[in-house]
């Protein structure tokens, strides 16, 4: 596991990591709405996050590889799989992180798994990527849900200055979510992001809910491998 830590706006999670996992051809695709919108959607006792008094909402295609428990080799057939989700930018007592509209996967044990122990909004959807010349083809298809988009990077890598947007968009460390009236959170912990800007054609997005028609503010990043802790309680 990574030890730079100076990266990460908490400290380092205690005790032992649970799962790791490596993302694959992600993209960031980032669209700024109004704080008021996006609080109307998430659940008490979590705060909008906003910077620069500008909330975002975020779109995130990539690819699941060299999925794994602590201790255990990669499952047969279940350790690689598309993954998209749908987040906002969030505050619990003053903690950052990140809070999940959905989040699909084209692999059913994995949503299950997800639905039941992690308590995460995953929907299965017959997803497919593909890849030709730097260029990635994205498909994911469910009921009412849509989403087809075509995106490569255009400049060199870079990582993100500390403090600026970018930085603020993409070094998450927690997540939020809720089960019974209870807030529950799930720490994560890598390497700070290797990102390089992008282009992205979106033929197709009924993700979340109506977006702004602006552009969005794109990322890319080719690899980035993960470590998950167990989820605890919060309230």
């Amino acid at each position: 596991m990574p030890k730079q830590t100076t990266h990460r706006p908490q400290s380092l999670p205690h005790g032992l990591w649970l799962m790791t996992q490596t993302w694959k051809d992600v993209l960031f695709a980032h669209w700024p709405l109004s704080p008021e919108t996006l609080q109307a959607k998430i659940p008490d006792p979590l705060e909008i996050d906003t910077y620069e008094e500008q909330a975002w909402i975020s779109v995130i295609p990539f690819e699941i590889t060299q999925l794994r428990a602590r201790f255990l080799p990669p499952v047969p057939f279940a350790h690689a799989f598309p993954e998209i989700n749908v987040r906002t930018y969030v505050t619990f007592k003053g903690q950052t992180g990140v809070y999940f509209f959905s989040l699909d996967a084209d692999h059913r044990l994995a949503v299950l798994t997800a639905r039941s122990l992690f308590h995460l909004p995953y929907f299965y959807a017959d997803m497919k990527v593909e890849r030709e010349k730097g260029v990635i083809r994205y498909h994911s298809h469910r009921p009412k849900t849509i989403f087809e988009t075509v995106y490569q990077p255009t400049s060199d890598v870079f990582t993100a200055e500390i403090g600026t947007l970018d930085d603020w968009l993409t070094e998450r460390y927690r997540l939020y979510t809720t089960h019974r009236r209870h807030l529950y959170a799930l720490d994560i912990h890598h390497q700070p992001w290797l990102l390089q800007h992008a282009k992205a054609s979106f033929h197709k997005n009924t993700q979340a809910f109506e977006l702004p028609a602006t552009d969005p503010l794109l990322h890319y990043a080719k690899r980035q491998k993960v470590f998950f802790w167990p989820l605890r309680r919060c309230t």
